[in-house]
């Protein structure tokens, strides 16, 4: 039985079976496993280059990993006994090759910059996938705004009726939200994408490794230099937490209007069955809990954001064993992140949005008012503030017609509307909700010239993002591909 190789020397096998288990850090590990054989195919290659290990002893070893990654790791690896899966993968080598060949494998790198690697390696694709999510989301959302540009809606503030917008509109402030998220993902991204490969425990190593050759295996953009950075700086990882949770409250905040629309109060979507449930004893209940459960996640993104900037905050440099924690907020975070986005890509796109409700409730609770002040201030000479003033006097006294404004124009500002030129037919105009949305023309407004014009815009802007998503994946699988074809070179 494989024994752990990093406690034989120094410590012993003598351990309480639960500090083993406190300890052990394979559950996140699982996430990272096949990086680490990348990583390791990488460190090998540039260590037989550098002719600090024989040809003979690297193709041995060379023969073990390649095996490795074809067949997968197995369960043996992330044994508890091994404190991680670093430990695992080298004690498998060790009794396929023996100590004195497999036992090289470690020289010039630690377990601090060989988890830094690979949680970089992993990160890279699981971010890639993140934004073309991201990408896929703000098509479908695209889609949907290109076939509602004219189905008026009432908007809200503070969840009372205020303008009236569009459907088309609506979704397009959330696939702006979007945009924003997909940037800020690709932002974080050029700094996950340096390799600290090669910092060893945080000082780095006397022998004569090339850090910028296993970079290049990898498939990163550059060497992270600072070698003590390299091992004990966790910002990264942290700021890609907390793209995740930014990410995940904008999805939450459409969760929880879709989960208000879908109510029999508001009638404005009905969600389709595959994202629903129903009641285990109220066989009339249609329950929208994809949406449900995706506004709780989005709260332990939250949690795991607050928990990791915690853990982080108080340790000095460089490496302490404290940081190991940081792995399961991280990966967890990741995961749901990913889950969330192909979920709820899938539920606005099945939606059925009830286009006839949302415009029976668009004028209501006087939400043209604003145009109706507006109108006096544009056509008849009014300050706003008089306007405004004038027009809330209306609305208290529950109708507005030129009767009602005339005298609260004179309660208000001793003037007459009538007079002035105001007519009943100006009022019936201002007040109506196509002719209120349709003024809206300035860039970003609801007016579906204005929208449309968004649309063409956010549209371009999309397919920029997806070709650079496509060059990375690219680029990615071309350096890993080129790495293998070395690794099976050195085998002859």
């Amino acid at each position: 039985m494989s024994k752990d190789p990093l406690r034989e020397g120094r410590l012993g096998e003598g351990r309480p079976p639960e500090v083993w288990s406190y300890l052990s850090s394979m559950e996140a590990d699982r996430f990272i496993g096949d990086a680490d054989i990348a990583v390791d195919i990488a460190h090998l290659l540039m260590l037989e280059r550098q002719d600090i290990i024989s040809k003979e002893a690297a193709g041995r070893i060379m023969d073990v990993l390649l095996e490795l990654h074809k067949k997968g790791l197995p369960d043996s690896v992330f044994d508890e006994k091994f404190e991680d899966v670093h430990a695992g993968i080298e004690a498998f080598i060790i009794e396929k090759t023996g100590i004195d060949t497999g036992g090289r494998l470690h020289m010039g790198r630690s377990r601090n910059d060989e988890v830094a690697t690979c949680a970089r390696v992993r990160l890279r694709d699981d971010m890639i996938t993140i934004m073309s999510a991201i990408s896929e989301m703000r098509a479908v959302l695209i889609r949907k705004a290109e076939q509602n540009t004219e189905s008026y809606m009432p908007g809200f503030t503070h969840l009372q009726h205020a303008q009236p917008t569009t459907l088309a509109h609506y979704l397009m402030n959330y696939e702006q939200a979007l945009e924003r998220d997909f940037e800020r993902f690709g932002d974080v991204f050029l700094r996950v994408d340096l390799c600290p490969l090669g910092a060893a425990a945080f000082a780095s190593t006397g022998y004569p490794i090339d850090r910028e050759y296993t970079a290049e295996l990898l498939g990163f953009s550059g060497v992270l230099e600072n070698s003590m950075d390299c091992v004990s700086g966790r910002d990264v990882f942290i700021e890609v937490i907390s793209a995740c949770s930014i990410l995940m409250t904008t999805l939450s905040r459409m969760c929880e209007e879709l989960i208000l629309w879908s109510s029999a109060f508001v009638n404005f979507v009905e969600l389709a069955d595959e994202y629903c449930s129903t009641s285990s004893i109220m066989p009339q209940k249609k329950n929208p809990d994809c949406a449900e459960i995706m506004r709780g996640k989005a709260g332990s993104a939250l949690g795991a954001l607050t928990a990791s900037i915690t853990i982080i905050k108080g340790l000095p440099m460089s490496y302490n064993r404290d940081m190991q924690d940081l792995w399961p907020h991280l990966w967890q975070t990741v995961e749901d992140a990913k889950a969330s986005l192909k979920i709820i890509s899938g539920m606005i796109d099945t939606a059925s949005f009830n286009t006839e409700r949302m415009n029976e409730e668009a004028g209501k609770g006087f939400s043209t008012a604003t145009e109706l002040a507006d109108v006096m201030v544009r056509e008849f000479g009014l300050s706003f503030r008089t306007a405004h003033g004038i027009t809330g006097r209306a609305v208290r006294m529950k109708k507005i017609d030129i009767d009602t404004l005339e005298e609260a124009a004179k309660e208000m500002a001793g003037i007459s509307l009538k007079g002035l030129g105001m007519t009943d037919e100006d009022v019936k105009r201002a007040l109506d909700v196509a002719y209120s949305v349709n003024t809206r023309i300035a860039t970003g407004g609801p007016a579906p010239a204005a929208v449309k014009a968004a649309i063409s815009g956010k549209t371009a802007a999309l397919k920029e993002d997806t070709e650079w998503i496509t060059d990375m994946k690219i680029r990615n699988e071309e350096a890993f591909k080129k790495m293998i074809r070395e690794a099976e070179e050195l085998m002859g």
